[in-house]
């Protein structure tokens, strides 16, 4: 590939040491254009300058979002599950709740399905030189949905009640360790700067779309969003019904370019087969997830179109490292190569997943070590690693796990594939309310459980992956895990700034997680979305979100 040095050195000028060192590492190859573009835009490179350094140095130009173009004036019609509880951004957990959050709130920055940020309330950002400070410029003009402009008072108001133990926000699992109550601090009313308990190199995502809680609201905001719902977004609450469903219209005082739909409808479904059968009959447009296990029948129909997208979204399979029989390593990793993941993925998942390797690496992302081997299955060693400690005439545990996509089905295969080892496996299916429970140790069946299966949405950084279940401190450590030096390792992962040094921390994380195994990653499977025949414009994220201001219908 030719490169424009003349150019690249222009853009070198005025950049700081780990914007250059980023340069440097696409131009002599160290570096894929993925990898480039991905970090670039974390560290607050905007698209098009991305682009002229990829132009630049033989990659072609920076790829954007496409959209097929449709007519205005539709009504979008979407089937999702049932919000669990009150729609709060500050303790919302669920698909669906998060769903509805998204439908009128914003977020400081956005993931795209290639893993690339994109400005959406912040137009920029960038750190100090060790991560320490990360500061965010914000976009003026933006209005809430309820009357003033979003400032900066906003985003540190919305931030610190995400960050605030008092509050029990589900984003504690992104911010704990991080971002505490305090941390975002106003410079002016464009201006915000984060001031982190310690370095972070992802800490845009920790703010994007991946922290689903991190919409922005008024600073003034009293508890009542469910009877409000009031963001900045493109479309604004018409109706809202708990159990039942919601829509939305479009908001004519929109920042950005306005929503083609004039409406949104949402209908909560308790289950997916009514949704196959209200979309097979026109009654609904979008089905917002479909499990590839339960959906098979849509995979194939030729009048729906399935939207695919490569995610790192998995189902979390926990031991209790402190609670017999799986206080032993040995017969953690006994259970997990008991496992075919081949078949996991090809069979459970109908292809519509890769294989993991029993920790957050995905192979999407891209400081992933690619030389770590991948588990097999192994009977033989499994029943010798049984018998080294003490197990050899067998065990008995419990998995207690949720009733929501494929999870049940899950459960099953493991139970028969333990059994080969001498595990006798008694299974517990709850409801997902009676699983999470309060989501806190000592009153969550999830936390509390010898060993279960818990669902994990995308994220674009594996950061909350490493924390919230796997530090000794976590808050959703379901494991018990205790490791200091698997601490050390993550928290080195998570400071670092650049690509390389990400990569020289994830490849020991890997090595250690494979020798402790306190949770299996058996599969990382692929967000489906389905839609009727003539529905363009929709796009599905792989963390449940659907983004509808470019859709439209025949």
């Amino acid at each position: 590939m030719r490169k424009d040095y003349r150019t690249i050195d222009a853009i070198r000028r005025g950049r700081t040491e780990i914007e250059n060192h980023l340069i440097d590492g696409v131009v002599d190859g160290r570096i894929s254009r993925r990898e480039f573009l991905r970090h670039g835009s974390l560290l607050g490179l905007s698209l098009p300058l991305l682009g002229r350094v990829a132009a630049a140095t033989g990659f072609g130009v920076m790829p954007g979002l496409a959209y097929a173009a449709g007519a205005a004036g539709a009504t979008i019609r979407i089937g999702n599950s049932i919000p669990s509880a009150a729609i709060d951004p500050v303790t919302v957990a669920d698909a669906g709740g998060l769903l509805m959050l998204q439908q009128v709130g914003e977020f400081l920055c956005l993931d795209g399905p290639d893993l690339v940020l994109r400005p959406m309330l912040a137009e920029s950002w960038n750190p100090n030189a060790d991560g320490t400070v990360w500061t965010f410029k914000l976009r003026k003009g933006v209005k809430f949905h309820g009357g003033g402009e979003m400032k900066a008072d906003d985003v540190v108001a919305s931030i610190d009640r995400l960050a605030d133990p008092a509050n029990s926000s589900n984003a504690l699992s992104v911010f704990k360790g991080t971002l505490q109550k305090g941390g975002a601090r106003k410079v002016d009313d464009y201006t915000v700067a984060f001031h982190l308990d310690s370095p972070s190199g992802n800490f845009p995502y920790l703010v994007s779309s991946d922290n689903y809680n991190a919409i922005i609201i008024p600073a003034a905001y009293a508890g009542d969003f469910e009877k409000t719902f009031n963001g900045t977004g493109p479309f604004k609450l018409e109706k809202y019904t708990p159990k039942v469903g919601a829509s939305f219209v479009r908001n004519e005082d929109y920042w950005g370019e306005k929503a083609l739909p004039a409406r949104t409808e949402f209908t909560f479904f308790a289950d997916l087969q009514p949704q196959i059968l209200a979309l097979q009959g026109r009654q609904i447009d979008i089905i917002n997830q479909l499990p590839a296990l339960a959906g098979v029948a849509l995979l194939n129909d030729p009048n729906i179109e399935i939207m695919s997208l490569k995610s790192v979204a998995h189902q979390q399979v926990h031991m209790r490292c402190d609670m017999d029989p799986f206080t032993d390593a040995r017969v953690r990793r006994a259970v997990a190569l008991s496992l075919d993941r081949n078949k996991l993925a090809k069979g459970l998942m109908k292809g519509r997943a890769v294989v993991g390797n029993d920790s957050p690496f995905a192979a999407a992302y891209p400081s992933a070590d690619k030389t770590v081997a991948q588990r097999e299955r192994n009977i033989a060693e499994a029943k010798q690693l049984m018998e080294a400690a003490g197990l050899g005439k067998g065990a008995k545990a419990k998995l207690t796990t949720e009733r929501y996509l494929e999870i049940p089905e899950y459960a099953v295969l493991i139970q028969n594939a333990v059994k080969e080892i001498g595990i006798e496996l008694e299974l517990s299916i709850l409801d997902q309310s009676t699983y999470y429970g309060d989501a806190v140790f000592g009153k969550s069946n999830w936390l509390d459980s010898m060993m279960g299966i818990t669902d994990y949405g995308h994220r674009g950084v594996p950061n909350v992956y490493l924390s919230a279940p796997l530090m000794s401190e976590g808050s959703w450590n379901a494991s018990h895990f205790k490791n200091a030096s698997y601490d050390g390792l993550a928290k080195s992962y998570i400071a670092a700034l650049d690509l390389e040094s990400q990569k020289q921390s994830a490849g020991k994380i890997q090595r250690l997680l494979l020798d402790e195994t306190p949770v299996i990653f058996g599969y990382f499977f692929d967000f489906l979305t389905a839609a009727a025949k003539g529905v363009t414009g929709v796009q599905p994220t792989a963390m449940s979100q659907l983004y509808l201001d470019k859709a439209s219908k025949a």
